[in-house]
């Protein structure tokens, strides 16, 4: 099964926690704090891996989760950081924010691409001592990882595509000048995938050639398979439009060309700027007439012209080597630039790291904050220096500021997470 497009979600790894330790020797009653700090959590790491050609992989496995990093330890020993998680995918995946739609990354390149970054360790207690406060009770929790729910957009990485109505012969064209054998059959929507095939041209010279299947009026919109596979045609440097010239199903390669057009500008305005070369097929099948009358068309409109015959590889091979020559004046395949993350992002992330909800009932305030519960792991409520570090995360969080807003009293019940206190001023 060809699979091009999929939704998944990735997780980066948390940071290991701080650890709250006191130095302890056998003649050194009191050693200070030496609790380590958290290792950093995995990343979510995506390579390009060229023995996959299908996304078929994430349609069972939607859900990837780096390894968090270990805790800090005593004798201020450092938590082991955590493995990175490793991605393969074909290459040629655009990885989008699913929220958004915003680009996060192209894995066209060799280069590893992190899209989640994982969090950092906590500080251990040994980092929080002065002159003033000797024996710090507290220590930070590590920073959560990167939480993402992405799609993985395929878009084939060729040189050349190509385009026309089913059965005008594109996957007869494309296994006689390649080593691709698609399935050729005399009925529509024989090629029901995108296929790919290196063409070689000289010694050291070779190009890539998709034929894209299914494409009939009403592609872009969804009709027949166009609408699956428009998407492998945008990375293309140059389009070979096959036509059908013999008309043995009686339509005319003219009108078909239009329509085939029509389509792509309705898909892509770049894509239908995308140069072409008319390759008239079957034409052992047909007239003088018929040929001719194609020729005049593709001249009108500017393009390049070849009556080939695929069946037979009449003309295929000049086509060939025009195709080479018009590619090294064209641009490199397209890549897809990451977007920068947007302001409104920014601040819906940083909000959603301290979104709370306080509801009251029987006279008790609960507050509802899971991100307050990794802080809580690493508070001492019976030492007064941690206690005060406590109360400046719920003020900076604007937890006190609503209490308050909401006519807490003092002495009135607070409930966080489990966890009761009364309310002082």
């Amino acid at each position: 099964m060809f699979v091009d497009k999929a939704k998944i979600k990735i997780k980066a790894g948390n940071g290991g926690d701080g650890a709250i330790s006191f130095h302890r020797e056998k003649y050194g009653a009191s050693g200070g704090p030496d609790g380590g700090n958290g290792g950093k959590g995995g990343d979510v790491i995506f390579v390009a891996d060229d023995n996959y050609s299908s996304l078929i992989d994430f349609r069972y496995k939607r859900k990837y989760v780096a390894a968090n990093g270990e805790n800090g330890g005593s004798n201020r020993c450092t938590g082991k950081s955590a493995d990175d998680l490793i991605i393969k995918v074909p290459r040629g995946t655009v990885i989008r924010d699913a929220k958004t739609g915003r680009i996060m990354a192209d894995i066209s390149g060799d280069k590893p691409q992190i899209i989640a970054q994982g969090g950092k360790g906590g500080r251990g207690n040994c980092n929080f001592a002065s002159s003033t406060r000797q024996i710090p009770r507290f220590a930070k929790p590590g920073f959560p990882g990167e939480e993402f729910e992405i799609t993985l957009e395929l878009k084939l990485i060729a040189d050349v595509g190509l385009v026309g109505f089913p059965n005008v012969g594109k996957s007869t064209l494309i296994s006689v000048v390649s080593a691709a054998k698609p399935k050729i059959a005399n009925y529509h929507f024989t090629t029901l995938t995108p296929v790919l095939g290196v063409v070689k041209v000289g010694e050291e010279k070779t190009f890539v050639m998709a034929d894209i299947p299914g494409l009939i009026e009403g592609a872009s919109d969804g009709v027949g398979l166009g609408h699956e596979f428009l998407r492998h045609v945008e990375r293309c440097r140059l389009i070979i439009h096959v036509l059908d010239a013999s008309g043995v199903e009686g339509r005319d390669p003219v009108e078909d060309f239009n329509i085939i057009n029509s389509e792509l500008e309705n898909f892509s305005e770049e894509l239908a700027e995308c140069p072409q070369i008319i390759a008239a097929n079957k034409c052992d099948m047909a007239s003088e007439e018929q040929i001719d009358s194609i020729k005049k068309f593709a001249e009108e409109k500017g393009m390049k012209f070849f009556a080939i015959s695929a069946a037979t590889t009449q003309g295929t091979k000049e086509l060939v080597n025009t195709i080479a020559e018009e590619l090294e004046n064209l641009p490199p395949v397209k890549s897809y630039e990451a977007e920068p993350i947007t302001q409104q992002e920014i601040e819906e992330k940083a909000l959603s790291n301290t979104k709370f909800e306080i509801e009251k009932e029987d006279g008790v305030y609960f507050v509802d904050a899971k991100w307050l519960e990794p802080i809580m792991r690493t508070i001492s409520m019976e030492d007064y220096s941690s206690l005060q570090y406590f109360q400046q995360v719920l003020r900076r969080s604007g937890i006190i500021d609503k209490l308050e807003n909401m006519g807490i009293d003092e002495g009135d019940t607070v409930n966080i997470m489990g966890f009761e206190f009364d309310y002082v001023r």
